[in-house]
């Protein structure tokens, strides 16, 4: 019976995310083209008829549609259902992992806050500030609600001041990495949105996982570079966007940030290094 009740649970907790990831795509298309997320209602981009209510529900409503418009038969993108079902699926990873907690909660969050970041970033090539900065404030709530939770009325404080430190931390180590990148390169190395991305991986994260997630995210981007330009899928001057390596590490130090950091201590310290991540 209790295998009953966990699989129900992670199918509601599944299709919560997935209903998420429908808002999600409504904020990809529609903040960088300026309109607002609440009016008109979804609708089809072509015919503008006014999706209905089994249309509208999260990966569904597509397999209902067989991918197209019921009105005028216009393909609609794989990309919706795929963005839907990526969020349930990292909502019910954050809470099998977290279990039903605040953090889960917070986690959800804030990947979700990610994954609206990468799209837009491989869509536009920019981080907009209204998420970065918002991401940032809200995350620095969380390392209050974290310590208030953990320590009382004494802890608050100090998890705000650790979540501004890693902040400030993102935004001088991406910036100091744009302006040395910039001038080895000859040409800009990275825009201003990465380094306010990593600060709002910072206060979410820490420091610790904001150095990881900075690691992480410049190997696979190094080796998915080299891999389009050896391809033929990318001019050595044709500029590759950064966020989306920097949300996948950050995605990663989410889920196994801790055993990232034991390994790499076990591996390049001696032992007793590794009190560094108590």
């Amino acid at each position: 019976m209790y295998k009953v009740y966990e699989a129900i649970a992670t199918l509601i907790i599944f299709f919560f995310g997935a209903s998420i990831g429908s808002f999600l795509n409504v904020v990809v298309y529609r903040l960088p083209a300026g309109i607002s997320l609440i009016y008109p209602p979804s609708r089809c981009p072509k015919c503008l008829h006014r999706l209905g209510k089994t249309e509208n529900v999260p990966v569904l409503g597509w397999l209902w549609l067989q991918g197209r418009c019921r009105w005028c038969a216009t393909p609609i993108s794989p990309r919706y259902p795929l963005v839907e079902a990526i969020t349930g699926l990292l909502f019910v990873l954050v809470f099998g992992q977290f279990g039903i907690t605040g953090t889960s909660v917070g986690y959800c969050i804030f990947l979700s806050w990610l994954l609206a970041l990468a799209l837009i970033d491989l869509d536009t090539m920019t981080l907009p500030n209204v998420l970065t900065e918002s991401g940032l404030l809200v995350g620095l709530g969380y390392q209050m609600f974290e310590g208030w939770f953990s320590a009382g009325s004494a802890g608050w404080a100090s998890y705000l001041m650790w979540g501004i430190g890693s902040a400030v931390l993102g935004i001088w180590l991406f910036d100091t990495i744009t302006i040395v990148g910039t001038i080895a390169l000859g040409q800009p190395a990275m825009g201003g949105g990465d380094a306010k991305l990593a600060a709002m991986i910072g206060a979410w994260l820490g420091w610790k996982n904001l150095l990881l997630t900075g690691f992480l995210a410049c190997g696979v981007g190094a080796v998915v570079g080299t891999a389009a330009i050896a391809l033929g899928l990318l001019s050595r001057k044709q500029p590759l966007p950064f966020g989306p390596f920097l949300v996948l590490g950050a995605v990663l130090s989410v889920f196994w940030g801790e055993a990232f950091l034991r390994l790499y201590l076990d591996l390049f310290f001696p032992l007793g290094v590794a009190e560094l991540l108590s």
